[in-house]
């Protein structure tokens, strides 16, 4: 059967709106990436069925804010806004460069779904066990990318 987009939206959308907020921080850019969420769920309805609604979104939702994230950093809407947004950051500008450096760098060898599987074990605080039920890996394979990630990390400050 068929997910129902409707009722999912009507049932799960304050969720997927708070998930937003929290990784975007910014309440407009939230409630679009929420709507592109329910616009996945309604092209791909009939692939899915509704059972673990609640992980896919949360997982739909932490991907859609994290290719937001990327989009801005690497296409500033508004470039003035930026210009600002680096003035007002200016006595931290050269250490978060650095730092955006360096996690480029290392999120480049890594799949998509690793910094998804980062955010949600190292920032929201879920379990291994959780973000294994919620990718659809098992949880010696997050463990697996996680150490993966960390061993990079690890490498990056011996070399610094």
């Amino acid at each position: 059967m068929a997910i129902d987009v409707q009722e999912t939206y009507k049932r799960h959308g304050p969720m997927v709106l708070r998930r937003c907020r929290s990784l975007l921080h910014d309440e407009q850019q939230a409630v679009d990436a929420m709507h592109d969420v329910f616009v996945q769920l309604l092209v791909h309805r009939e692939r899915l069925v509704d059972k673990g609604a609640c992980s896919l979104l949360w997982r739909i939702a932490t991907n859609v804010c994290l290719n937001k994230i990327r989009s801005r950093r690497r296409r500033p809407e508004d470039p003035q806004s930026e210009l600002l947004a680096e003035i007002a950051a200016h006595d931290d500008a050269e250490s978060r460069g650095v730092a955006r450096v360096v996690l480029d760098r290392l999120f480049a060898r890594e799949p998509v779904s690793t910094g998804t599987m980062a955010v949600m074990h190292l920032v929201d605080g879920m379990t291994l066990e959780e973000v294994a039920e919620s990718v659809g890996l098992s949880v010696s394979g997050v463990r697996k990318r996680l150490r993966t990630l960390r061993a990079g990390v690890m490498a990056r400050e011996g070399a610094a």
